[in-house]
Order: C-alpha cells, then sequence, then structure tokens
C-alpha cells in the first residue's frame, strides 16, 4: 500500500497528517480506500482514530470488510467524526458498530412502538403490559436502559450525518425515542416501589416543551408534566404519595450519572407553582390551577402538552381538559405584552460575552422564531382549529397556508430555522452535552462548519450562512406579525392568501390595540396606492407597528405617526431617514405610543424629527440665547415684537422635544433634564426681554431704556428643577438709568413686563410659558417690579423667615448684569443670615411646614402618593435641604447653593446629616421627580399624584425604564423610596 503524502491528507482536510500517517499504516492495506469517505467527514483525524480503537478490538478483517461497504464505512466514519461521545460509546460497546450496517438504515424510520419495546425490554418489561415493570436488577437496569439509548442514538445519528435528514424528522424520531425512555425508566421506579404499591395509582407523563412538540434536540431538558388518579379504594393521600414516589424515581433514572453515564436531565419545572408545587396532581388539581393562577406563559406551554408515557388514557384526558386553557390565553389582558416581557427578560440574562453566539436565545435564535410562531397560533387559534400544531415548522407551515404569514416569509424563516437547527444539533452531538453556544475557537468551528457540509472554506462559509440567517429571522420576525396586517388592507392583488378583516382586528387586539379597526384605517391611509410614499411606508410599517405594539400606547402612536406621516410625507428626507437610520425610526416609534406630551410637540414641530438622527444633549444657555436673539432680531425688523417671540418660542418647542426625547430614550437623568429646562427657560426669557425692550424703545421713540431690568428665578426655576409642567416663578427688579425720571422708568418697566408676560402666553403651538410672580414682596398684592433700593427697603423692614427660605432658590440669571449681581448681593445676608437662624425661626419655619402639609393637601388626595405634598414627596425633602441652608449655610459655604441636590450633598459633607440619611433623601427626590416628568409626558398634560390607573401606571412605569408587566415594581419601590424618606425628614426636619 502506498500511502499519500503530507501534503495530499492536509489537502482532503486532516488537520495533523503525522498522526494520520501513523494511524493509516496500522490499519493496514485497506485504509486507502476509506481516505475519501474520511476527507468528507467533520474531523478526518478524529474520525480515523476511531477507525484504529475499533479496529483493535474487532480484529483482522475490520477494515476490509469496512471498505468493501460503502454504505456502512460512510454512516460510521460520519459518526466518528462528528461525535467525539459516541465515538467513547463504540469503543465501550464496540459490537455497536455494526448496528450502522444495516441496508435500511438510510431508508426507513422506525416507528415510536418499536423504540417503546425495544427500550422496555431491556430492563426486563414486557410493552404488552398495562403497567410494565422491570425485572432486571436496579443497577443493570438503569446501565441497560443508557446502553440500549445510545444504541438507537447511534443508529439516528448516523442517518442523521451520512443521509442529510430533514431536521424535523431527525427532531421528531428524537421525541418518540425520549417517550420510549420515559417509559422504561417508569418501569423502573415501579418495580423500586413494588408492584403492588405502584398499582394504587394511575400515572401519566405528560410531555411539554420540545418532546411535546415532537422536535427535540440530541441533548435537551426533558419538559413533563405528571398526572396522576387514585386507583379504586385508594385514598388521594396515598395515591399522592405513590405518583410522587414514581415522578421522582423516574426522574432519577433517566438523570443520575452511572458508568454508563447519563441520559437527559427530566424537569418538571413547568407544572403548577413550579419547583415549589407538588409534584403530580390529579387533572382537577391542574384545572384549578389554571382556572384561578396560572400566568400567561403557563397557557403558551401547554400549546405543546402531549401524552408521552404511563398512563396514555389518562395523560390524553388531561390534555383534553387543559386545551381550552390555550386557546383563551391571547383574550387576557395584556397578553402579547407578557409574552414579549419574558421573551426580553430570557434575553437580558443572556452573559453578554455569549450573546453574539448564542444560537437559541441570543438576536435571530431560534426562540425569536418559536415565540413569534407560538403567538400567532395563540392569536388566530381560538377561531381556526387549522393551525393547532405543536410542531414549530408545521406550525409555521399551517400559519402560511392559511395566510396568517406570508408565503415568501414563511418559506425564509422555515429555511432560516432549520439552518440553526442543524446548527444546534451538531453542536450537542460532539459532546452529547446540552449546549447553543457557537464556539469561537478556530478549530471547533472548522469541526462545526464541516459537520454540516462546507468542505472547502468552511469557518468563511459558516460564518457567512449563519450571519445571513440570523439577519433573516430577525428581519423576519418583525415582520411575521405585521405584514399581513398591511396585506390585509392592500388594494393591490398579491396571488396570496390574505388576512380576513376579523384575523386582522383580532392580530392588532392581542398586539394592545384597543380600537383595531381605527388602527386599520390608519394602516389603509399609510399604504393605499403604488406611489413611492405608499412603497416605503408599507415597507417600514412591520417594523414600525412591532415598535409602537412594544410602547404603552400603541393607539396613540399608530394615530400620530399617520399625522406626522400627513404633514411630512412629501418632504425627501421624512420616510428616507426611517428607513435608512434604524435608531431613528425606532426612536420616533418608542416617542409616538409612549408621550403625548413629546407626540404633540412634534407634531407642532415635524422638522424635530431630523434631531433624533443626532445628539440630544441639552444646548447651553448662551448657544439658545444667540439663536433666539439672533432670529427675532431678523423678525423684528420686518414683523412685529409678537411675530418675533412667537419665532422665539418655535426654538423653544423645538427644545423642548430635544430634552422630552433625552429623558424618554433614557440618555438623560433627572438632574440634567431640569437644568436644561431651566436654561431654556433663561434663553427665552433673555431672548423675549431683549426683543420687548427694543419693540417698547422704538415705539416710544426714544433713545435707548430708561431703566435696566433682571429677572430672578424663583422657586424649581431658580434651583435648576425645572419639570414639563412648572410655571417660571420669578422676581422682576429694574434700576432706573442715571438722569432717567424714575416714574418714567417705572411705567416703562412695567409695560415692558406685562408686554412679556402677554406673549409668551399667549396661546400657540408650544406650550405657553406661564410667568409667576406671586413670591414678590407682598404677593399678589404687591408692585410687580421694584427697584434694588425698594426690595431692600421692604426686606429690612417687613420681610418674615418664609421670604428668607423662598430667596434660597433665588437666581438672577436675565437681564442686566450689573442689577442680577446687586440683586444677588442685597439678598444673601437674608437668606444665609450670620449665625444661622434662632429657636423662634426655627419653630415658625416647622409651624409654617405643618399647615402647609395640613391645608394643602387638596382634599381626598392620597399623602402617600402625592408627589409634591405627600408624605417623603418634593415638599418633604426641600423644605429638610432649606432648614439644613438657613440654619448653617453663614459657615459653610457648599450650601449657598438653589439647588436641592447640591444643598443636601453639602450637608453631608459637612456632617450635618449623615450619608446614609442624605442619600436616602437625594434618590427620593430624583424618584419623585422623575415620576412627576414621566406623568406630564405620558398623559400630555401635569398631574400631582402617582397615578392610580394601570394604563397610566403602565406608560410611566414605561417611560421609567421598568419592562413590561412591572408597574407594581413601579409602584412598591416609590413607596419604599419615599417612606424611607419620610423617616429621615422626621429626624432631621422635625426634631
Amino acid at each position: 500500500m502506498t500511502l499519500p503524502g503530507k501534503g495530499e491528507l492536509l489537502r482532503l482536510g486532516f488537520y495533523d497528517p503525522d498522526a494520520a500517517l501513523a494511524d493509516l499504516a496500522g490499519l493496514g492495506p485497506g485504509a486507502h480506500e476509506l481516505l475519501a469517505i474520511l476527507s468528507r467527514a467533520a474531523d478526518p483525524d478524529a474520525a480515523l482514530a476511531g477507525l484504529v480503537t475499533l479496529a483493535g478490538s474487532q480484529g483482522n478483517g475490520f477494515v476490509e470488510e469496512l471498505a468493501a461497504d460503502e454504505g456502512t464505512a460512510m454512516r460510521l466514519v460520519s459518526v466518528l467524526g462528528a461525535s467525539p461521545a459516541l465515538a467513547d460509546h463504540l469503543a465501550r460497546h464496540p459490537g455497536h458498530w455494526r448496528e450502522l450496517a444495516d441496508p435500511t438504515l438510510g431508508t426507513t424510520r422506525p416507528a415510536a412502538y418499536v423504540f417503546r419495546a425495544s427500550l422496555l425490554e431491556a430492563v426486563g418489561a414486557k410493552s404488552v403490559d398495562e403497567s410494565p415493570v422491570a425485572t432486571v436488577p436496579d443497577a443493570e437496569a438503569v446501565d441497560a436502559l443508557r446502553v440500549e439509548y445510545r444504541r438507537w442514538l447511534l443508529r439516528l445519528a448516523a442517518r442523521d450525518l451520512a443521509h442529510q435528514l430533514p431536521v424535523d424528522d431527525v427532531a421528531a424520531e428524537l421525541s418518540d425515542l425520549a417517550c420510549a425512555t420515559l417509559d422504561a425508566a417508569l418501569a423502573v421506579a415501579r418495580a423500586r416501589l413494588g408492584e403492588e404499591d405502584a398499582q394504587a395509582v394511575r400515572l401519566a407523563v405528560i410531555a411539554m416543551g420540545k418532546c411535546g412538540g415532537h422536535e427535540l434536540n440530541y441533548v435537551s431538558d426533558v419538559d413533563v408534566i405528571f398526572v396522576h388518579e387514585a386507583a379504586d379504594g385508594v385514598g388521594e393521600d396515598v395515591s399522592l404519595r405513590v405518583a410522587t414516589q414514581l415522578a421522582s424515581n423516574l426522574i432519577h433514572v433517566c438523570s443520575a450519572h452511572t458508568g454508563e453515564g447519563t441520559i437527559w436531565p427530566v424537569d418538571a419545572a413547568l407544572r403548577p407553582e413550579g419547583k415549589a408545587g407538588v409534584l403530580s396532581r390529579t387533572i382537577t388539581g391542574h384545572v384549578g390551577y389554571y382556572e384561578r393562577w396560572a400566568s400567561t406563559w403557563e397557557f403558551q406551554a401547554l400549546l405543546k402538552a402531549r401524552p408521552a408515557a404511563g398512563d396514555l388514557e389518562l395523560g390524553q384526558a388531561y390534555v383534553d381538559a387543559v386545551n381550552p386553557f390555550v386557546w383563551k390565553a391571547a383574550d387576557r389582558d395584556g397578553f402579547v405584552a407578557d409574552t414579549q416581557a419574558m421573551r426580553r427578560r430570557v434575553v437580558a440574562h443572556i452573559p453578554s460575552k455569549e450573546a453574539d453566539r448564542e444560537l437559541k436565545l441570543g438576536a435571530g435564535g431560534l426562540r425569536d422564531v418559536e415565540f413569534a410562531v407560538q403567538l400567532l397560533q395563540l392569536v388566530h387559534g381560538r377561531a381556526d382549529t387549522g393551525i393547532r400544531e405543536p410542531t414549530t415548522l408545521s406550525a409555521l407551515a399551517a400559519l402560511t397556508r392559511a395566510g396568517y404569514v406570508g408565503r415568501e416569509d414563511g418559506e425564509a424563516m422555515h429555511e432560516a430555522y432549520a439552518f440553526l437547527r442543524r446548527m444546534e444539533h451538531r453542536l450537542q452531538l460532539r459532546r452529547l452535552r446540552r449546549t447553543h453556544v457557537v464556539p469561537d475557537d478556530e478549530a471547533s468551528l472548522r469541526w462545526l462548519a464541516r459537520s454540516l457540509g462546507y468542505l472547502r472554506d468552511p469557518v468563511v462559509r459558516l460564518k457567512k450562512e449563519w450571519g445571513h440567517q440570523r439577519i433573516e429571522v430577525r428581519r423576519l420576525h418583525e415582520k411575521l406579525f405585521y405584514r399581513p396586517l398591511l396585506d390585509a388592507v392592500a388594494r393591490i392583488p398579491s396571488g396570496q392568501v390574505h388576512l380576513s378583516t376579523k384575523a386582522a382586528e383580532e392580530r392588532l387586539t392581542a398586539l394592545g390595540y384597543a380600537d383595531p379597526k381605527a388602527a386599520l384605517r390608519h394602516l389603509e391611509a399609510l399604504t393605499t396606492g403604488v406611489s413611492r410614499r405608499a412603497a416605503l411606508q408599507r415597507a417600514l410599517l412591520p417594523v414600525m407597528l412591532q415598535w409602537l405594539s412594544e410602547g404603552s400606547d400603541p393607539d396613540a402612536g399608530l394615530f400620530g405617526f399617520r399625522r406626522i406621516s400627513d404633514a411630512l410625507g412629501v418632504t425627501p428626507w421624512y420616510l428616507r431617514s426611517l428607513r435608512d437610520e434604524g435608531s431613528v425610526a425606532q426612536h420616533f416609534a418608542t416617542i409616538l405610543s409612549t408621550s403625548r406630551y413629546t407626540t404633540a410637540l412634534l407634531e407642532r414641530e415635524p422638522e424635530a424629527l431630523r434631531l433624533l438622527g443626532h445628539d440630544l444633549a441639552p444646548l447651553s444657555a448662551e448657544a439658545l440665547t444667540d439663536e433666539m436673539v439672533a432670529r427675532a432680531a431678523r423678525r423684528r425688523t420686518t414683523t412685529s415684537a409678537e411675530e418675533a417671540v412667537r419665532h422665539i418660542r418655535a426654538i423653544r418647542r423645538r427644545e423642548l422635544f430635544r430634552i422630552s426625547a433625552a429623558e424618554l430614550l433614557g440618555e438623560a437623568g433627572i438632574d440634567t433634564i431640569g437644568a436644561a429646562l431651566s436654561r431654556l427657560t433663561d434663553a427665552t426669557l433673555e431672548a423675549s426681554l431683549r426683543t420687548v425692550v427694543a419693540d417698547e424703545v422704538a415705539r416710544r421713540g426714544i433713545d435707548g431704556p430708561p431703566t435696566r431690568i433682571a429677572i430672578v428665578a424663583m422657586g424649581r426655576y431658580g434651583g435648576f428643577e425645572l419639570s414639563y409642567a412648572s410655571d417660571a416663578d420669578v422676581l422682576f427688579v429694574h434700576q432706573p438709568v442715571e438722569g432717567a425720571d424714575p416714574g418714567e422708568a417705572t411705567q416703562f418697566a412695567l409695560k415692558v413686563i406685562a408686554d412679556l408676560r402677554r406673549l409668551l402666553a399667549l396661546p400657540g403651538a408650544d406650550p405657553p410659558l406661564e410667568i409667576d410672580a406671586d413670591l414678590r414682596p407682598e404677593g399678589r398684592q404687591g408692585a410687580l417690579v421694584r427697584t434694588l433700593p425698594a426690595y431692600a427697603a421692604y426686606y429690612a423692614k417687613w420681610s418674615g423667615i418664609w421670604e428668607s427660605q423662598a430667596l434660597l432658590r433665588a437666581d438672577a440669571v436675565v437681564g442686566d448684569p450689573k442689577v442680577r449681581e446687586a440683586f444677588i448681593e442685597m439678598i444673601d445676608p437674608l437668606r444665609y443670615p450670620e449665625g444661622g437662624l434662632s429657636e423662634d425661626d426655627i419653630i415658625e419655619v416647622r409651624r409654617i411646614k405643618g399647615r402647609v402639609d395640613h391645608e394643602r393637601l387638596p382634599r381626598g388626595a392620597d399623602p402617600n402618593t402625592h408627589l409634591k405634598l405627600g408624605r417623603g414627596g418634593l415638599a418633604d425633602i426641600e423644605w429638610t435641604a432649606q432648614l439644613l441652608q438657613m440654619r448653617h449655610a453663614y459657615a459653610v459655604p457648599g450650601l449657598r447653593t438653589p439647588r436641592t441636590v447640591e444643598a443636601l450633598q453639602a450637608a453631608r459633607d459637612a456632617s450635618l446629616i449623615e450619608a446614609d440619611d442624605a442619600e436616602t433623601l437625594i434618590g427620593a427626590w430624583r424618584m419623585v421627580s422623575r415620576v412627576r416628568n414621566a406623568v406630564t409626558l405620558a398623559r400630555g398634560r401635569p398631574a400631582d399624584s402617582l397615578p392610580a390607573g394601570p394604563v397610566e401606571q403602565h406608560a410611566v412605569a414605561a417611560i421609567l425604564g421598568y419592562p413590561a408587566g412591572a408597574t407594581d415594581e413601579l409602584v412598591n419601590d416609590y413607596l419604599r423610596m419615599t417612606r424611607l424618606a419620610h423617616g429621615v425628614v422626621e429626624r432631621v426636619f422635625w426634631e
């Protein structure tokens, strides 16, 4: 025999030619005949080494016999090259290689009853018995079951690898083999209890999950549910005990590790109450649980239930009893949201380092297909029994035939799913271990690619095909629900079966649309016609509809999309940017279906949509002021001050959209949002003040203003803590220029301020900016504007402790810089009194706070959830910070700030408050402020309390980043944080 050279072996796919030459020489002359077959193995080196091991146990003639039978050689080499685990099995049981010499192996599939009879015989049980009992000694039976299982697995793997079986046939055969194994394990369990005791109960094993769906993997947990009924004359307690013992022993027989290894884990966690529930129940017990307690996912799981082992008649009665629950699942509130939330939770638990290699749970993986198919079944299977298939590929085919999935989409999804399942099978077959993570080392990828038939450039071709199929799954997963909806309203014939209007409405309802008829009208309006715009909408809408359905208000989202599309549809950049910039479209959909406030801004300023493609970081007050002043100056020269201020307000509207979008999309925290809204108000007031002053000067025909005006921010505005619904609390101050008549200067200031307030409060396309001057001396009865000396005289003679407290948040930000500086210099001794507060002053502050708590909380408001005046709410925390400031700011410079969080941090750093207490107050303040903003964003208008209704709670929770279905978590977090904050306030403020 002439051995091939090393180069030839490398070309044939061998990795270690030196070892291969030695092995070939050891096999003798016939080995050369096997080279072509070895070159097609997943791992030619491993296959050759396996042949050497077998040859050593088989004696002379083995290699020649194999070389003379190409079919047997192909099957054996395929197994040895793809599965070291099965190669080890052959090394322990070398005679099993002859199983692969069966000439009918490639063309026939064993029936389920053949598996059952064979495995029961292995443990000494008779398949014809009503309740077979093992007669082989226990340890021998457990090992015999493993050996027989592996024998059948070897035959299946050989057919799969060498004869390219369809993946659904392989999965179905694995499922049948698993059911037979469960029956044999139950026979061993009966023997352990004793035949007489075992007869006290009828026990059925219900296959769930992939086994129930006839689509099992090579290595997977076998999900089951146990059902029992007492035999005649047996009490319930006894029957439960016996059923539990049988079930426990069955699990142990399959899962235990012996000298022959293990088979697979049996998992009964899908039973009622999961691992906390009893292991077996009667049918009545199961039904009672599903009627009262079951979650949506449990009904979804029942879609795959089928009798697998034990008492099949009882098992079928169980399936018949629970089957109606499956098809009522889609009627439950939040059905799709719950299911999608469960999918997101699964994805969130994938380790980040494995996410891109996760074949089952990752994006574009197997679970995406399975979830999509099951959801469509549950939505439409209520009325259409023809799609109630438990197997994923069979269900997908049925959905496609019935028009619930587009024909091309269904075929592409079938191909992608089959490819991913083949990858999964090869990965698990290698070591007979449960895994779904694709390896990242070159050698393992080479083996995997070759096992799938990629013999040339295997790694490159595998990565290319896998990447393509993952993209296809992601693309089709987005389309699967939504493309048929567009076809249902299309007026262009396509030759395919379409969803009926009723089915389309059912699907929209299940997806969370409260008014499916209106939603279909919107879809029709958006996609009707043959224009480029309609074509782009048809391409965009499947993914847009998915994103909209994930929001808290899909109906409002779709309606908003239609209105904005009507406004911008002919604009060249609009649909193009949505199509080409995926993040823009997703962010757009999130905003539309989550926030009425931001959607309203966008409808009035559609061009602001362009911002979603850029950084949403808020602009500085200086940049905004420059832009507003320049825009207003251009308009004021040709039109009125009112028109100029309208353009200032348009910029403000755009920036409100930018800020609110940043909050909705999680790109800015509450401190940043409060500061951004305050700076935007600064810029709006500054530009508007300059515009109105200039207009008044021109109207009077004078050379310049007779007085210098400044605006002092107060309250939340002064503290850089504005919310979307906040008024701008201010004080107006002016100082006549040298030589000006004081009366004329005051009249000029009053006219300017009146015009400023009027122009900014006019009804318009943007939210009006209400300027509130009620914190001025003497309140609403006092002068609207005063000079610096007038303020000084008032504060020196009349001011009370509450005015000193109000001035803590004063920040002169707008208008004449010198006047602003002089005002701050004047009020600092008032708000930061030397030596702090007297005991009488402290008592007075507490008295006022007590009166506010008692008198200002609205009648009927819940003190636990009122955002401002509730226990541990904004007022509690802010008054606590302000009392610390008035008492200690004279000695602690860090306390001289208008900002609540900064004041609490400074108090902590100065050891005026415990660090944990400071963090509790800061955390609660941020939480309540975020909730306050979220309520306005969701409703489009402000509210003073945490929403009580589930719809608004869901919207607020979504904005705050809670997963779907976590509204209770939001409420619990809010109540916990405010309760803790209130406890700190009780200690720090009142003691």
